[in-house]
């Protein structure tokens, strides 16, 4: 009987040890992950595919009659468009995918300034990649 009593307090020790293990990575704060080179691909596309969407509008005649600063800022943006499109064809890893989203964003605040310019609403301004997360994630 005196190995039974001790299989059954090894088990109610192993029992215990097991549930505090869990209850203290509960606790434990969770340390956000670095994108993968598939995220960082994946979020350098959406804004590139924002900005492209943006350099097309619909009120095209505005955009014709356009001063010289709201001009300059589609320039901006259309230049910021065209590298952040080729560093996004040549990007490897996901730095290079960052680099690619930043010109992409770059590119939506020049745009922001042209529609501000011309006294038209301006598209969103671009949240925080840890926003955007939450955002999707409630949808």
């Amino acid at each position: 009987m005196g190995s039974t009593g001790f299989v059954i307090t090894l088990s109610a020790l192993l029992i215990a040890g097991a549930a505090a293990a869990a209850v203290a990575a509960r606790r434990r704060p969770r340390r956000e992950r670095p994108p993968s080179g598939l995220d960082a691909e994946a979020e350098a596309n959406h804004w590139l595919v924002r900005l492209t969407g943006g350099l097309v509008p619909p009120g095209v005649r505005a955009w014709a009659t356009a001063d010289e600063a709201a001009g300059r800022s589609l320039t901006h943006a259309a230049e910021c468009h065209r590298e952040a499109r080729a560093r996004l064809a040549a990007a490897r890893t996901a730095a290079e995918y960052a680099e690619a989203t930043r010109l992409a964003k770059e590119g939506l605040e020049h745009l922001r300034a042209a529609h501000t310019t011309l006294g038209q609403d301006p598209p969103p301004a671009p949240l925080p990649a840890s926003e955007a997360a939450r955002t999707v994630g409630a949808l």
